[in-house]
Formats: structure tokens, C-alpha cells, sequence
């Protein structure tokens, strides 16, 4: 009989490693739901205020305002509602210029539209993938009104500099805040770094109220304008009078009620974004010609979506590479279109634009994914890129 020594048990006999096994497509999203969320809802069902009324709705306001350090939140029924609501509240026509980034999600373009307004698209930064300052300062003409900056993917634009800008030229900043609940400029969070924030609660954002918006602001005039026209522009003082053409932008508080439940987790569900991101760039590090989010010493990534850049991919390639990873179940998205190239928007030249949205994708990042699973998204990725 052969005796082992068990220090060398582990030499002569390796455990067996077990491989994971991945039957079911892991999603490039999905929301966290826990008792809470359940408990809230349940409670605005119970109390009969399931429609634009009920103490949820004030408690997300209040709570949201507090959170961007502003004085004022309004709640609409999605983030791009909030935008539109937003920019008719600053008296943006048909005969003014907005201007915004062309790597952006189509909302921040179309809310513009929807007004008549000119959409003016620039180019971005290569490392934030946000709007350009430089851009701005060349697209500004005498018609220009607004500045939309995107807080792409969880990282916040240069709004130092944009609002430097702005207000040399005398003109409004909202913030398309949509993706990026809690990420900072220089310790100050957005959302209360210009005229109004804009945020979207849609089901694979930070945190969720299923559809759902909220605008806010520190100007008292603009804030009751928005509240005003968000529900229909009715009289306070005379009801059923209406002095102008409103919106029927509400929120209601059954989705309320799962934003509370959602914002009393907002630190857990941000740490969360940040430990998966952490698990990729370890996973990809050794890869040579790929790209993962950044993070400028002045800003506060959250990191909503992970993004993965390979140099030299052109669209095709890309897309490719997509389907391929879906072959191994595992889901991802390519990276925005440029605004410009679609057929409603005039063309421009965008070098940096075009060349990231054809080489960008996102990769699975919701609250419950695994380490396990990011370590063989990883494995995955490394094979189809052949390291």
C-alpha cells in the first residue's frame, strides 16, 4: 500500500476542475427585484392610489432631488418625456438649434424633434466616448439655444467645460443623465451640474421603475413650468382650465413605488456595477487591441453598461463577433449609431464617432451576474480573439 503525503495529494492527484456550464442565455440586462420592491408596490396597489397621485410619487421626487443635490425633482413617465418636457419648458421652438452628441441613444435626438427644433450632432471624446467641448465650441451658431451632454455608459461628459461654454455663449445645459444615476464630476454628482438632469428608470437602467423619469433643477421658475405642463397644463386655481397646450407626462405611483424601493438600494446596485466591471478588466486584461470603459481622474465612473472596444473592427466584424458570442450564450449589443447616419438627422463629419460605434459592443453587467459567469464571458471573448 502506497501512502501519500497529503501536502503532495494535490501534485499527484489534482483536484477535477468542474466547468461551468452554461445552458441559457446570460442577458445583457435584468433587473434586481427584491422583497422591497415587492412590499412598496403591493402598498400603492393596496392604498387605491395605483394612477398620478399617491405618496410614493413625492417621496421619489423628494429623495431624487436630495440625492443630485438640487432643490427640485419632478417625476415624468420616461426619460424621454422628461427631455421633451424639459426643453419646451425653456422655450426651445422650431427656431432653435440643440445641440448633442452623435453616439448617443436615438431619445436625446428625438426629443428635440419633436419640438421642431434643429438637431446639431457633434463628435465625441475618445476616452469618455461624451460629447466633445472643442465640438460645441465650432457647432455654436446664432441660432444655438441648448446643449445636451450625454453621460454615455455610466461616465459623466466634461461639464466644467460645458458649462464654461455655455455661459460665454448665453446658452441652456440639460443633462442627458439617463445611464449614469450617480456618477460624479469632480465629487459633485450629475444631475444638478447645469440648468435641469435628465433620467431615465427604463428596466436595464441603474435603478428601475419600469418605465419611468425625473428631471432635476434648481430653478424655482422652471420647475413649476414643468410641473404645469407636465399634467396637461391645468389651472391650479381653476379645474379643467387649460391656459396652453400640456402633456400628459405623469408618473405614476405604482411605478413610484418600485423607484423608492429602487433608490434605498442605489449604493448596493452602483457597487455591484463596480465589482463586475473590476471582474472583466481582470478577466481581459492580458488582451492586446481591446478597450474596456475608462475613467478621467476627474470623474466618478458607474459603469451602467461594460463596454469592450477592438481596434481595427469595422462594423461587419463586429456583428460578427455579436453572433458569435450569442452561439456560446452569452448576450451583448453593439454600441449606438451615430444619430447622424440615420435618415431623419443631417449627416456630418464625425471621425471618432464612426470609428468607436463600429468597434464597440456592451457586455452582460445586470446586478445578479456571477463571477463565475463574467470569468467565462472572458474565456469566451479570448478564444474568439485568439489570444
Amino acid at each position: 500500500m502506497v501512502t501519500v503525503n497529503r501536502d503532495l495529494t494535490n501534485i499527484f492527484f489534482p483536484p477535477k476542475i468542474k466547468k461551468m456550464k452554461i445552458d441559457k442565455l446570460i442577458p445583457i440586462s435584468k433587473p434586481s427585484i427584491k422583497q422591497k420592491e415587492i412590499e412598496y408596490v403591493t402598498d400603492a396597489i393596496k392604498s387605491g392610489w395605483v394612477s398620478s397621485l399617491g405618496k410614493y410619487i413625492d417621496i421619489f421626487e423628494e429623495r431624487f432631488a436630495q440625492y443630485c443635490n438640487t432643490k427640485y425633482a419632478v417625476a415624468t413617465s420616461n426619460g424621454t418625456t422628461a427631455l421633451h418636457l424639459t426643453l419646451v419648458s425653456l422655450g426651445v421652438t422650431v427656431d432653435d438649434e440643440v445641440i448633442i452628441p452623435d453616439l448617443t441613444f436615438v431619445a436625446t435626438a428625438s426629443a428635440v424633434k419633436y419640438i421642431g427644433a434643429k438637431v446639431v450632432t457633434v463628435d465625441i471624446d475618445k476616452d469618455t466616448l461624451c460629447i466633445s467641448p472643442d465640438a460645441i465650441i465650432k457647432a455654436i451658431t446664432s441660432k444655438t439655444k441648448v446643449i445636451i451632454p450625454v453621460h454615455l455608459y455610466g461616465h459623466p461628459a466634461d461639464m466644467e467645460e460645458i458649462n464654461k461654454i455655455a455661459k460665454e455663449y448665453g446658452l441652456f445645459v440639460i443633462e442627458d443623465a439617463a445611464e449614469a444615476h450617480g456618477a460624479e464630476v469632480n465629487g459633485k454628482k450629475v444631475g444638478g451640474l447645469s440648468d435641469a438632469g435628465v433620467f431615465s428608470f427604463y428596466g436595464n437602467k441603474i435603478i428601475t421603475s419600469g418605465e419611468g423619469g425625473m428631471i432635476t433643477t434648481n430653478d424655482e421658475e422652471l420647475y413649476k413650468k414643468m410641473q404645469y405642463l407636465r399634467d396637461h397644463a391645468m389651472s391650479k386655481e381653476k379645474r379643467y382650465w387649460h391656459t396652453e397646450v400640456g402633456f400628459n407626462y405623469r408618473m405614476t405611483n405604482l411605478q413610484a413605488a418600485l423607484g423608492v424601493a429602487q433608490f434605498e438600494r442605489i449604493d448596493e446596485l452602483l457597487d455591484r456595477k463596480k465589482n463586475i466591471f473590476e471582474w472583466y478588466q481582470e478577466g481581459l486584461k492580458d488582451i492586446k487591441g481591446i478597450r474596456l470603459n475608462r475613467q478621467e481622474f476627474w470623474a466618478k465612473n458607474v459603469y451602467w453598461m461594460v463596454c469592450l472596444e477592438i481596434d481595427g473592427y469595422q462594423e461587419s466584424q463586429r456583428d460578427e463577433f455579436i453572433q458569435k458570442l450569442k452561439a456560446k450564450n452569452i448576450d451583448s449589443r453593439p454600441y449606438f449609431y451615430p444619430v447622424s447616419d440615420m435618415p431623419m438627422y443631417e449627416g456630418v463629419n464625425t471621425p471618432i464617432t464612426h470609428k468607436v460605434s463600429q468597434r464597440g459592443l456592451n457586455l452582460p453587467s445586470y446586478f445578479d451576474l456571477t463571477k463565475e459567469q463574467v470569468e467565462y464571458i472572458c474565456k469566451e471573448i479570448k478564444k474568439e480573439i485568439k489570444v
